[in-house]
């Protein structure tokens, strides 16, 4: 009978750890990995073509929205946390070996505690739990479930052991239901072990009016009948201490997650399952583990200095914002990240990693949508003003510091992320629409075309390019696309050019004020369009475009 397409077959390897040696659970995974082959094991996978800069608006907003689900730069959060699962779900195995019965001990066990009702019951002195428990706490965005399942799919999730007759799920990652119930969450359970193994568990434990308890009991029995290497439970504020019976009982469940299924536990959850987490601190005796992780958002901390070369390190935000403003597809783009877009992209994001990158993604939408083709500070800031307002007490409350206030808005999310890009798709068509029409008069000439998407791309007029390149294509018939740049652009930049077009003179035109912002990035006119008359000076004098008489007057004396 040929397995289902999720299952693979299990391949034994040499763990290279004695306590590991001869358990075909732990020897069935991945070897586990380097620090390198961590980080390349966790970044995200995303292609982009230098050549999409220059093409249409509509084709770069598919490629920046993919950001939103591929872009991942592992720090070291992430690879401390992937060193903890490694050992959590290795460990785990070791009280639990099929090879040496240790498994069957645990089954027996369960069988009695099902069968007499008591769940203390251990009757079987051998089948000891290694299992340990972890809590990850962090506020909405800041990572900690995307760098879970990242972590999880370096696993192959269902194994099968044709030698034992055995199916192992290597993880099980389950979310709190909304109604807060500890039942609903037990069901949970069973409905993902249904969906991976194709099994019918829900309504075989559901019809009847079982309580937690018992519903617990049937959870260890399928834990260890299916060799359950981690059990992860997300969103764990969201269980109801009313609904649940108090803290004691939410507690109390916990605690016999880890010891009496006998598998390792990791809680995920906000600060506002911060009480939950600390009676589990305070009950340490009871159920061994790692204890508690805070995800905290990345800092903006000034970087050490590097003993060898007397330079300042890199900061993990540093290079988390330069690796993501490397995927821009902006056409007036600045390769280099600079300082005050910086300073002003964190200070707006507060490190939270789903906010820095939907803001970066919405911004440059935004650019696209405006022709302004660039990110600046005044865009970034009008693109948070603008996208970002559920979030904003969130981010607000980061910025104070204040840990209750923290709390209060720790769970807050960006809603109708999806909607607001396809709006800025809308408008970034209707732009390219007009774009469109003044390319009407090449009359099918595809190669016009292109150029004209080219010289655009270039930060040319699209109005003022169509001439010249009629010009060029009657005055050059000969030449490539590439061969005509050239001509073209010097045609463009001189004043003294004139073409005829429709019959009248056409002469280059001055930059209207409005249009200031489109220009490159050291032009004194873009300058002006992004400070206000008060402190153009001030923001010129930081850049170094300003002679300091002064300090060149203290020197010379």
């Amino acid at each position: 009978m040929p397995l289902p397409n999720n299952f693979i077959k299990a391949v034994y390897r040499d763990p290279d750890v004695a306590d590991y040696k001869g358990n075909p659970l732990i020897e069935a995974l991945p070897p586990i990995m380097s620090l390198k082959q961590v980080r390349q094991g966790l970044v995200g996978k995303i292609s982009l073509d230098p050549k999409v800069i220059f093409s249409d608006g509509r084709r770069r907003a598919h490629e920046i929205a993919g950001l939103l689900d591929d872009f991942f730069q592992p720090i070291s959060n992430h690879v401390r946390l992937e060193e903890k699962i490694s050992i959590m779900i290795r460990r785990g195995y070791v009280g639990r070996n099929p090879a040496v019965g240790s498994m069957n001990s645990h089954l027996q066990d369960g069988y009695e505690r099902i069968m007499s009702g008591d769940l203390d019951s251990f009757r079987f002195g051998q089948a000891k739990s290694t299992a340990r428990s972890l809590s990850l706490i962090g506020v909405s965005g800041c990572g900690k479930s995307t760098t879970l399942n990242r972590i999880l799919a370096t696993y192959p999730q269902v194994i099968y052991h044709d030698k034992h007759n055995l199916t192992q799920l290597s993880y099980l990652k389950i979310e709190c239901p909304y109604d807060g119930s500890l039942k609903s969450l037990c069901i949970n359970f069973f409905r993902e072990i249904d969906r991976h193994l194709h099994r019918d568990f829900e309504n075989k434990y559901t019809r009847k009016r079982l309580t937690p308890e018992v519903l617990l009991a049937q959870m260890s029995q399928l834990a260890n009948q299916y060799a359950i290497g981690v059990l992860v439970i997300d969103e764990i504020q969201r269980l109801s201490r009313k609904r649940s019976g108090g803290q004691e009982r939410m507690l109390e469940f916990f605690v016999q997650l880890v010891n009496v299924i006998g598998i390792p536990v990791i809680l995920v959850g906000t600060p506002k399952a911060r009480p939950i987490f600390e009676l589990e601190l305070q009950s340490g005796r009871r159920s061994a583990g790692f204890g508690s992780v805070f995800w905290e958002p990345m800092k903006n901390a000034v970087g050490e200095i590097d003993q060898k070369t007397g330079k300042k390190k890199k900061t993990e935000w540093c290079a988390f914002a330069e690796k993501l403003w490397k995927y821009q597809c902006l056409q007036r783009r600045e390769e280099n990240l600079p300082d005050d877009i910086r300073e002003c992209w964190y200070d707006l994001s507060q490190g939270v990693q789903d906010i820095v990158v939907k803001l970066f993604v919405l911004a440059q939408l935004r650019a696209i949508a405006t022709g302004q083709e660039r990110i600046t500070v005044g865009l970034m800031k009008q693109v948070y003003k603008d996208e970002l307002k559920p979030v904003h007490p969130m981010l607000a409350a980061l910025r104070s510091g204040d840990p209750e206030l923290v709390v209060k808005y720790s769970d807050l999310h960006v809603p109708d992320i999806d909607k607001q890009i396809l709006e800025l798709r809308e408008i970034i068509e209707e732009r390219q629409q007009k774009e469109a029409e003044s390319q009407e008069s090449f009359s099918g000439n595809e190669q016009a075309k292109r150029l004209h998407t080219l010289l655009v791309g270039m930060d040319c007029d699209p109005q003022l390019v169509v001439p010249l390149i009629h010009r060029a294509f009657k005055d050059h018939s000969d030449f490539s696309v590439r061969e005509l740049v050239p001509h073209i652009l010097d045609w463009y930049v001189d004043p003294k050019n004139k073409v005829r077009s429709s019959g009248k003179d056409s002469t280059l035109k001055p930059v209207r004020v409005k249009d200031w912002y489109k220009l490159d990035g050291d032009d004194l006119r873009f300058k002006t369009s992004q400070s206000a008359e008060t402190d153009l000076y001030e923001q010129m004098k930081r850049s170094g475009s300003v002679f300091n008489m002064e300090d060149w007057y203290k020197n010379v004396n």
